[in-house]
């Protein structure tokens, strides 16, 4: 159904064996259940003492999804796609852009659930965002970041033709932890193979919601 107010929702990335779709707070109840245990929260998500820890990894999804929302400006916007793989939602890949007009620089996050990890997926996903950033939205990086021990997300990035940024030490619960930064060049991701895997629709009428109409 396409939404006149709010287009985001009609926007569409499909990849060989994924589509990707705008969550709507309908499929909030279903991402929430599919959160997996080993996805590190954001350290400023609100936690409550009154709930569990899953309980409170739960109530995150909803209140990072609203927060994204509330809170879109042109300067400073989330997107939120839940990653369909033939009509179930088995993931969710995160794309935001801040200051992006000017700096013209996304950043990106996703977790998958544990079934249908190591079948390629992730770096579907990926590039199906980055199509979109590169593509429509005119984008000349992306970054992204991961602990240096999480391999599969770092393998992902370098796989897509994310270059070695620096590493930085950052909190890690309660020690510290090495953080990798990666990035990708415009050029780089438009000499490869990716963009033509993917199919983006939906989003001459959102332009304006990113400060580019």
């Amino acid at each position: 159904m396409s939404c006149r107010d709010w287009p985001m929702f009609d926007i569409r990335l499909t990849t060989p064996d994924l589509e990707l779709r705008h969550l709507r707070e309908v499929d909030l109840g279903e991402l929430a259940a599919i959160f997996p245990q080993d996805v590190e929260l954001d350290p400023s998500s609100i936690t409550y003492d009154g709930l569990d820890p899953t309980s409170n990894r739960r109530v995150g999804v909803y209140q990072t999804y609203w927060q994204g929302r509330a809170g879109w400006r042109p300067e400073s916007w989330a997107l939120s796609f839940g990653v369909f793989r033939d009509g179930q939602l088995v993931g969710y890949q995160g794309l935001e852009g801040e200051d992006f007009s000017t700096l013209r620089t996304v950043d990106s996050s996703s977790f998958l659930t544990g079934a249908v990890r190591g079948r390629g997926l992730g770096k579907q996903m990926r590039a199906a965002v980055l199509t979109l950033a590169f593509g429509p939205l005119g984008a000349r990086f992306a970054i992204t970041s991961a602990w240096s021990d999480n391999h599969a997300s770092l393998g992902v990035s370098r796989a897509l033709g994310y270059d070695e940024n620096g590493v930085t030490t950052d909190r890690r619960d309660d020690v510290a932890g090495e953080m990798a930064h990666l990035r990708l060049t415009r050029e780089r991701w438009t000499a490869s193979e990716w963009p033509e895997q993917v199919t983006v629709s939906g989003v001459a009428e959102c332009m304006v919601f990113f400060g580019l109409g």
